[in-house]
């Protein structure tokens, strides 16, 4: 009987140490930040604090230098990092805001300037996808940075080139192009993860001719999502946004870090008063 007991107990403590791994694989390794609610995506801060550099024009190649956004803390690892760009004749500081409020919820944010102020969206792509090399391979903080968990967003002409950055570098976790514009209006080998956000009152790049074809040429199997801003002009990314920020925020977390606690607030479609329409491909894989 001592003999049989024995040989049951050698399994049952082979069956817990070759079950325990299985569960532990199971967790995603690239949740960073407490379990997110309604109030925690739309704060002006997240859990993190952040600090931030300076990077000259004259240190870099391919693009106009900028300011890096990035968690202080790297107790829970590396970052998914993303870089944004603005729009024509604007400069980094139309687009600050969203450094740190992007930062501070667990990524390493790059707000570049472009080579000039009037580059257009294929340059500015280009110019993202720089910035993205330069902050994985040359930066301060590059290795804070997970190199497999990148994405990129601008602004008008920066919107239309985060769309070419995404054409051009499959690899990349996802896009979000704000008012986007762009004279190309196709994306249908478009393969990233890509949210367009535009605004309604849009008169520099409406959404009858920018965003809507856009999002509707990429292929749903890419994932995507549309969200259209109530009233909103051209203008809206320049200036703090709270519906913005959310819902790009929780892109970002679903697809950059494969964090499927932001899935919530992405499927089904969010009804905000701020929303005028919203499309999407829900449920994602």
């Amino acid at each position: 009987m001592r003999s049989t007991t024995r040989i049951l107990c050698g399994l049952a403590t082979v069956a817990a140490l070759t079950v325990a791994p299985a569960a532990y694989a199971a967790e995603n390794p690239y949740e960073r930040g407490p379990d997110p609610t309604e109030s925690s995506i739309e704060a002006s801060r997240g859990s993190f604090a952040v600090s931030q550099t300076s990077v000259s024009s004259l240190a870099v190649t391919g693009f106009g230098g900028g300011t890096i956004y990035y968690p202080t803390s790297t107790a829970q690892g590396t970052f998914g990092a993303v870089a944004i760009s603005p729009g024509f004749t604007a400069t980094q500081s139309s687009i600050a805001w969203m450094g740190p409020r992007l930062a501070s919820q667990g990524f390493v944010v790059f707000t570049i300037d472009t080579n000039t102020i009037y580059d257009q969206p294929d340059s500015r792509g280009d110019q993202l996808l720089a910035a993205l090399d330069y902050l994985t391979q040359r930066s301060t903080v590059r290795s804070r940075i997970d190199t497999t968990r990148l994405a990129v967003a601008g602004h008008s002409m920066g919107g239309g080139g985060s769309l070419e950055a995404a054409q051009d570098r499959p690899s990349l976790q996802a896009a979000v192009p704000l008012a986007p514009w762009n004279t190309q209006k196709s994306w249908s080998s478009l393969r990233v993860p890509t949210f367009v956000i535009g605004g309604e009152s849009d008169s520099v790049a409406p959404v009858a001719s920018h965003s809507i074809p856009f999002y509707t040429s990429i292929p749903a199997s890419a994932e995507k999502a549309y969200m259209e801003l109530d009233n909103a002009s051209h203008f809206f990314p320049n200036t703090a946004n709270t519906t913005m920020a959310k819902y790009t925020i929780s892109w970002l977390k679903r697809f950059v870090d494969n964090d499927t606690r932001y899935e919530q607030f992405l499927c089904p479609a969010p009804d905000d008063r701020t929303i005028s329409d919203y499309r999407d491909t829900c449920p994602h894989a």
